[in-house]
C-alpha cells in the first residue's frame, strides 16, 4: 500500500533560533520569561501528533452505508398495495454493492474513533514526527498492527456492538417482510386478491431495478454529523459496547487501521491513497455483488406480487444483514458433543459443509417442499402456510 504523509511543521531547531534571536536584542526579564514559555509550548506542540484528520470521502461513504442500512431496517411487512411493494423495491434496489461495502468499513472506522481510550492510546505513541511516520508506515504495511495499539479492544467493542445492533434490526425487518409474503397467500387475508395477482410490467420493473444499481450521494446532514463525530476525539456518537479481544474480522481490522491513521492526523485529504485502500473489504463486496445478482434472478422468476415481497425481504434486507454480519462480526462458535462409538440411529447427526456458490442460484418462491417443522415446538406461521396443499388461484 502506498504511503502518504502530511507536510512537516516547523522544527524545534527553527524555533530555538527564533527564541535565541529574541533574547539577543536585549529584552527585559519579563519578555525573556514569556519567550521561554512560548518556546517550550512550541516544542511540545511540535512533538505532539497533528489534530485528528479523516478525509471527506471516508465520511461520505460511511454516511451512505449508515443511511441505507437504517432505511432498510425501517421497512416492515403489512403492505397494503402492489404500489407500496414496488416503492420499497425501488428504494432497496438502488444501491451499488461496492459503495455499500466501502461504506461499511468507513462507518466502522468512525465508530472506532468514538473510543477515547483508542484515540488517546494511539496519539500517545506519536510523540515526535519520526515515531509517528514509522507507526503510520507499520499500519499501512500491515493493518493488523492497529489491533495491537492501546485501546484497540475498546474501539473494536464499539464497532461490533453498534454494527451488531444494526444487523439485528435488519434481520427483524427481513423476518417481518418474508412472513408477510407468506401470510398474504392465506385464504383469510383480505389482501389476497391483489397479492396473488401477477406483477404489473414484470420486464420493466426488472430493468428499472438493474438501472438503479448506481452510487448515490450521501445526505449533507448525516455527513456533517459523522464528520464532527470523527474529529471529536471520542464520544461524538451515542454508541456503547464492551471491549472485544482479537482476532477480528478483516473489515474490523481495516476500520481500526483507518481510525488509527486518523487519530495520528494521517488520514486527511492528502492521504486518500491509504484510506481508499483500507476501505476495500473482499468479503462484503463479494457477498453484496452476489446478492444483487440473486435479486435480479428473483425478480425475473417472480410473478405474483407476494413473490416480489419475498424478493425484497430475502435479497435486499436479509442479504444486507447477512453480508454485514459475515464481514464485521466474528464467526459463530459451534460446539459438539463427545464422540461415541456407536451412536443410536435416532440420535445420530450428519453435518454437511457445502462449498461456496460459484454462480447465483435460481430461486423458486415459495419452496415446493418445505422441511417439516420440528415436533418439539409449534410450527411457525411460515411453516404452517407452506405445509398446506396448494389452493386454486381463484379461491
Amino acid at each position: 500500500m502506498r504511503q502518504a504523509f502530511p507536510r512537516g511543521r516547523f522544527s524545534a531547531a527553527a524555533l530555538a533560533v527564533a527564541f535565541l534571536a529574541s533574547c539577543a536584542t536585549g529584552p527585559t526579564e519579563a519578555e525573556k520569561e514569556a519567550a521561554r514559555v512560548a518556546y517550550e509550548a512550541a516544542v511540545i506542540a511540535a512533538a505532539a501528533p497533528p489534530p485528528i484528520s479523516l478525509n471527506q470521502s471516508v465520511v461520505e461513504a460511511a454516511a451512505v452505508y449508515m443511511a441505507f442500512s437504517r432505511d432498510m431496517a425501517a421497512i416492515q411487512g403489512g403492505f397494503t398495495s402492489p404500489e407500496q411493494i414496488q416503492a420499497a423495491l425501488h428504494q432497496g434496489a438502488s444501491y451499488d454493492p461496492d459503495q455499500i461495502s466501502r461504506g461499511l468499513v468507513a462507518y466502522a472506522s468512525i465508530l472506532a474513533l468514538q473510543s477515547p481510550e483508542f484515540v488517546a492510546g494511539v496519539r500517545s505513541l506519536g510523540g515526535g514526527r519520526a515515531a509517528r511516520e514509522q507507526l503510520v508506515a507499520d499500519i499501512v504495511a500491515d493493518p493488523a498492527r492497529a489491533t495491537r495499539l492501546p485501546g484497540a479492544a475498546a474501539a473494536a467493542g464499539l464497532v461490533m456492538a453498534t454494527l451488531g445492533a444494526d444487523i439485528g434490526a435488519l434481520s427483524r425487518a427481513a423476518d417481518s417482510i418474508e412472513n408477510d409474503a407468506y401470510a398474504i397467500q392465506a385464504r383469510y387475508d383480505p389482501r389476497r386478491s391483489w397479492g396473488v395477482a401477477d406483477v404489473s410490467d414484470r420486464a420493466g420493473r426488472l430493468e428499472a431495478a438493474k438501472s438503479r444499481s448506481t452510487a448515490v450521494r450521501p445526505s449533507t446532514g448525516e455527513t456533517s454529523r459523522l464528520f464532527a463525530a470523527a474529529h471529536s476525539g471520542g464520544g461524538g456518537l451515542p454508541v456503547s459496547g464492551e471491549p472485544r479481544q482479537p482476532p477480528y474480522p478483516a473489515a474490523v481490522v481495516n476500520a481500526l487501521a483507518l481510525a488509527a491513521l486518523a487519530s495520528l492526523g494521517y488520514a486527511g485529504e492528502n492521504a486518500r491513497a491509504n484510506t481508499d485502500a483500507l476501505q476495500f473489504d473482499q468479503v462484503s463486496q463479494g457477498c453484496l455483488t452476489m446478492s444483487k445478482l440473486n435479486l435480479f434472478q428473483c425478480l425475473a422468476a417472480s410473478r405474483p406480487n407476494y413473490e416480489d415481497m419475498f424478493c425484497l425481504g430475502r435479497h435486499i434486507v436479509r442479504d444486507l444483514a447477512t453480508c454485514s454480519r459475515g464481514a464485521a462480526m466474528p464467526a459463530a462458535v459451534v460446539t459438539v458433543s463427545d464422540v461415541t462409538a456407536e451412536p443410536a440411529p435416532e440420535t445420530a447427526a450428519l453435518i454437511v459443509i457445502t462449498p461456496p456458490l460459484t454462480r447465483p442460484a435460481l430461486i423458486t418462491i415459495p419452496p415446493a417442499t418445505p422441511p417439516a417443522a420440528p415436533t418439539a415446538r409449534e410450527p411457525s406461521l411460515t411453516e404452517r402456510l407452506n405445509s398446506r396443499p396448494a389452493q386454486a388461484s381463484g379461491d
